[in-house]
């Protein structure tokens, strides 16, 4: 049992390697987003050799010579008539393999060097937990510490000259029971909200939403592994914001023009109605084609992050994507305006070999 054990981890540390060498491919391309379960998901692993029987040769048997249509037919020995020749090497094949949220995120955090985020904020929301950490000589039958309370009846008897060597009967009585019991303490647990805003309108097309979805799976992942509680909101915007479901964020199509104003708007909106800055730490993420409606509405927002909201977030992460539609100034606008301020993130991101890099640019700060 104990060496099926040892293969076992021997092939999972295997397993977790080639992984990890892959990681920036799975990062790319997201193979494994449509395959998440509550806490599991399934990655598609390549070239990992298993055990297999291999066979060689047979000397007569089932499957040699003659047959009916339909019986089983073996590889013979090459001399009968058929329209080819079998193979001798194996396929490709790819495995399976599940994985918990939080060991992906291990393996992001060692293929990216993220840092581990220190929360901001005076005030955790406060859990309580039971412990049980120590020893009593009341309690229910349930919580009776058997090795305790055969210990106390030993040390009994051996004070009293009543244990015998040659007959080592240990019989407790009421005195000698012990039970556990517990100490109820308070564990303060750091709360954290992402706030996911993304520009739908006419000129982000299906391949823009596909870099946003791959990008925010990966995002969410490593902040998962940094606070007990995460929140998740959304908001899509054209020339107007709204909020909605994670369901609708990734498939909503629309049209029209941008104006982001309305998406930071909205974002300022839920921050003080609640998520206050003293309580939570605070990730809003926007992505854009950087097409936006005028000059003016982009000071607007120069204004609204400066003034009123980069003082109340952790990070400010905002991720361009390319689009042929979009003109890419709004990206360039923020590191004019932004350059200094470490509270602010600017990513573009081109196409799926992007996505790495701007996912190790929002995270790698520790904030």
């Amino acid at each position: 049992m104990q060496r099926v054990e040892r293969d076992l981890n021997r092939f999972r540390q295997i397993v977790r390697g080639k992984i990890k060498k892959d990681l920036r491919k799975y990062i790319s391309h997201g193979e494994m987003i449509g395959r998440q379960g509550k806490r599991l998901v399934s990655i598609p692993v390549p070239s990992i050799d298993l055990p297999r029987f291999r066979f060689g040769k047979n000397q007569g048997g089932v499957g040699q010579g003659e047959g009916e249509n339909g019986d089983p037919i073996g590889r013979g020995d090459g001399s009968q008539p058929g329209a080819g020749e079998a193979g001798e090497d194996s396929g490709q094949h790819s495995l399976d393999v599940e994985m918990t949220i939080e060991e992906l995120a291990q393996l992001l955090g060692e293929e990216l060097q993220l840092p581990n985020i220190q929360p901001k904020g005076s005030k955790n929301i406060i859990s309580q937990k039971d412990k049980y950490s120590g020893i009593t000589k009341v309690g229910p039958n349930s919580l009776r510490h058997f090795k305790r309370s055969f210990r106390e009846a030993l040390k009994r008897q051996v004070a009293s000259g009543q244990y015998d060597p040659d007959d080592p009967v240990v019989v407790p009585i009421r005195d000698d029971m012990r039970f556990r019991t517990w100490k109820t303490t308070e564990m303060p647990e750091s709360n954290a909200v992402i706030i996911y805003s993304m520009d739908v309108s006419g000129s982000m097309g299906q391949e823009q939403k596909e870099l946003v979805r791959v990008t925010a799976f990966w995002i969410e992942t490593w902040l998962r592994s940094q606070y007990k509680h995460l929140e998740m909101r959304y908001i899509v915007h054209d020339a107007a914001a709204k909020e909605v479901t994670q369901d609708v964020f990734y498939r909503i199509r629309e049209g029209g023009g941008t104006k982001i104003s309305s998406a930071y708007r909205l974002v300022l909106k839920l921050i003080e109605e609640h998520y206050s800055p003293a309580e939570w730490n605070i990730y809003p993420f926007h992505f854009s084609d950087g097409d936006n409606w005028g000059g003016g509405d982009t000071r607007e927002c120069v204004e609204l992050l400066r003034n009123q909201i980069l003082p109340k977030v952790n990070l400010f992460c905002y991720g361009q994507v390319r689009s042929l539609y979009g003109s890419g100034r709004f990206a360039h606008d923020l590191n004019e305006n932004f350059r200094a301020n470490e509270t602010m993130v600017v990513s573009e991101i081109a196409d799926r070999d992007d996505i790495y890099n701007a996912i190790k640019a929002f995270l790698g700060k520790g904030k």
